[in-house]
């Protein structure tokens, strides 16, 4: 059966996540508060931060990096694109 939860980022009612996308108190957080679309889109716009930004995910700086902007992303601050860039048609 699909689990529905009213999504923080897209405002309304969605399919959920089937398990929370990593441990801990905000794994759970965006299992009860985010679509399964929302989380995808989010995956999506980490790629284009990670290449745009030219980071390297394992490093503490870019891990504080990202999950700020995850957390500004799916929960309704936007996120910071870098200057210059322009989303592909």
């Amino acid at each position: 059966m699909t689990r529905i939860v009213n999504c923080k980022n897209l405002g309304r009612e969605a399919e959920g996540l089937e398990s929370p996308p990593f441990p801990g108190e905000k794994g759970i957080r965006i299992y009860e508060n985010i679509s399964g679309q929302a989380w995808k889109e989010w995956i999506t716009l980490q790629t284009m931060l990670i290449n745009e930004h030219r980071l390297k995910a394992f490093e503490p700086e870019a891990k504080k990096f990202l999950a700020a902007e995850r957390e500004k992303f799916l929960f309704g601050e936007g996120v910071s694109v870098p200057e210059g860039f322009t989303a592909p048609k």
